[in-house]
C-alpha cells in the first residue's frame, strides 16, 4: 500500500490496477483520485497533460481499441467514476514477449479501481451498466496525427468481452485487424 493507494501488477507488464482508497465518515467520503508521488512507483511519471471524461449510455457498447503513435505516445490513466465496464490493454509494443496479449479488469464506482495503461498499448473498455462515466488522465495531449487503434472484434486478439457487444462506432468498427506481419508498434 502506497498513502491513498494499493497497487497490483497484472499479467502483461507496465499495466497497472490501482485501488482508490476512500477515507468516509457519516458525511460521504474523500479519495484521492491521482497523486504523482504515489503513482510514481507504479510507472506513471511524466506529468499530466490532459484529462477527458467519457460518458457511455448503452449496455454492451465498446469503445476502443486506440493509442497514440510515437512521437506523442502516451501513458493513461483509467478510472470508472459511475457504473461498471471491462476495461483491456493490448500489448502492442515491437519486441514484447507479450506482444498482442491483452489484459482486462472490471473497474467500477463501487470497486474503486483504475488502470494505468502505458505507452505501446491500445486500450478498449464494454460499459457492463447503462451511463457508464470515465475518467482519464493522459500525459500526451491528443494528436489527431497520431491516432491508430486496432479492432476491438479482432480474433487474433480474442479479446473475451464479458458480453455480446450491442454497440460500436463506426470509427471503431473500420480500425484494422492484425496481419500474420504485425510487428507493433515503437512506444
Amino acid at each position: 500500500m502506497s498513502g491513498r493507494f494499493q497497487i497490483h501488477s497484472t499479467s502483461l507488464p507496465g499495466v497497472i490496477r490501482i485501488e482508490r482508497m476512500s477515507i468516509s465518515d457519516h458525511r460521504g467520503f474523500l479519495q484521492r483520485l491521482f497523486c504523482n508521488k504515489e503513482l510514481s512507483i507504479s510507472g506513471f511519471t511524466k506529468p499530466i497533460a490532459q484529462i477527458n471524461r467519457t460518458l457511455t449510455r448503452q449496455r454492451g457498447a465498446v469503445r476502443g481499441m486506440h493509442f497514440q503513435r510515437s512521437p506523442h505516445a502516451e501513458t493513461k490513466m483509467v478510472s470508472c467514476l459511475r457504473g461498471e465496464v471491462f476495461d483491456v490493454a493490448v500489448d502492442l509494443r515491437q519486441d514484447s514477449p507479450t506482444l498482442l496479449q491483452w489484459h482486462g479488469e472490471i473497474l467500477s464506482e463501487a470497486n474503486n479501481f483504475s488502470l494505468i495503461i502505458p505507452e505501446g498499448f491500445a486500450h478498449g473498455f464494454q460499459a457492463l451498466s447503462t451511463d457508464c462515466e470515465l475518467l482519464y488522465c493522459h500525459t500526451a495531449a491528443y494528436a489527431p496525427e497520431a491516432e491508430d487503434g486496432v479492432n476491438a472484434r479482432d480474433g487474433t486478439l480474442a479479446i473475451a468481452w464479458p458480453i455480446a457487444i450491442t454497440e460500436i462506432s463506426e470509427r471503431d468498427a473500420a480500425l484494422p485487424y492484425v496481419t500474420a506481419d504485425y510487428i507493433g508498434v515503437r512506444p
